[in-house]
């Protein structure tokens, strides 16, 4: 059996090389007779010069600092001029390497470049490899807006080798371990206690985390075939986001992303037992792996002020004084929920940044 892993989507399918497999396929990509143009993060680059030899010796690179400017659409001219200045045709394939900013950055590029440019990625951060890497979604900011401009728009085929998690920092591994753990427990109670047993060992075993990279993936995979275009049952992969993206907003950041959607799982399900939605049962059940995932971070002062403005702002909300959220039922399946921005729901909020968090 065939260790692709391929993808159903509007612009017909793609694949997931894992392994000896995507190593050999980017080797092929370098010697075969299509011109490339690679948009590489520049420490990638310098991490990985050796690795990555073949493709930076190409007539065409463009090496980026991997910073949420570098993907605004103010800086794109320069990108343009860079690709043009090259002789880019249509025929020819942008390659990414990096994570997620160089994945929307270079996918935004495709997309509109001579009205469509096929392109690849490379994925780097573990974050990219088990989430972002399929499902087409990309986006880049615009002066003060993030992620308003964007595509459903995939690679042609994506080249996952988990050995570019050999120099990330451990908190780079964690946030994407918090995007592992979220999908596992959006298939199911039985699939995150599986997960949650091989925790500690996902750090120092390669493989075994090289199988949980791949298991993310299969279970998203039946998601964005089903619902490509985030209208209905993939909402489902904002679990902890919600939350999450109100602790990113409220510290300015300081909280990596996959680690703050960790801590947001983590205040769903306790959240979800306050207001009577779901159960303390499943908070308790899931508690000790997410709060290992978010060590360090559980005393991180989160002004609330700033977090209520932040939740209450949420693009999900559907009307005023509301949230709508992914929660946990007494079950412990996941569903949108929208709930009323009251007493109830901001004390519960309040209790678990302050209190429960710590614990």
């Amino acid at each position: 059996m065939s260790d692709t892993l391929t993808i159903q989507s509007h612009k017909g399918p793609y694949d997931v090389l894992f392994g000896d497999d995507a190593r050999s396929g980017l080797a092929a990509l370098a010697a075969g007779d299509r011109p490339l143009h690679v948009i590489v993060d520049e420490r990638v680059a310098a991490l990985h010069t050796d690795r990555l030899a073949p493709l930076l010796a190409g007539p065409s690179v463009l090496r980026l600092e991997a910073t949420e400017t570098n993907k605004s659409l103010e800086k794109f001219p320069a990108y343009v001029d860079h690709l043009v200045g090259k002789g880019i045709r249509r025929d020819h394939l942008l390659v990414a390497i990096g994570g997620g900013i160089i994945q929307d950055t270079t996918c935004f590029l495709a997309a509109t470049m001579l009205r469509g440019v096929d392109w690849a990625f490379c994925p780097t951060t573990l974050l990219a490899q088990a989430d972002s890497c399929i499902g087409s979604k990309s986006s880049i900011n615009s002066a003060s807006a993030k992620n308003i401009l964007g595509t459903f728009t995939p690679p042609r085929t994506i080249y996952l080798d988990v050995a570019f998690q050999d120099t990330l920092d451990p908190r780079d591994v964690r946030s994407g371990v918090g995007e592992i753990l979220k999908v596992h427990a959006i298939d199911g109670p039985d699939s995150f206690a599986a997960l949650a047993a091989d925790y500690d060992r996902l750090f120092s075993e390669p493989d075994l985390m090289l199988r949980y990279v791949r298991r993310a993936l299969e279970i998203k995979k039946a998601y964005i075939e089903d619902d490509e275009f985030d209208r209905g049952p993939r909402n489902i992969f904002n679990y902890g986001h919600t939350f999450g993206h109100a602790i990113e907003a409220a510290t300015d950041f300081a909280i990596p992303h996959g680690i703050a959607v960790t801590i947001g799982m983590d205040m769903a399900n306790f959240v979800s037992s306050r207001i009577g939605h779901g159960t303390e049962d499943h908070f308790r059940r899931l508690h000790p792996t997410l709060a290992s995932n978010y060590d360090g971070f559980e005393s991180h002062p989160v002004p609330f002020d700033r977090f209520l403005a932040a939740i209450l702002k949420d693009k999900k909300n559907t009307g005023t004084g509301s949230v709508t959220m992914i929660l946990p039922g007494a079950d412990g399946r996941l569903a949108k929920v929208t709930h009323a921005a009251d007493d109830g729901f901001t004390s519960a909020c309040n209790t678990f940044l302050d209190e429960v968090r710590s614990q």
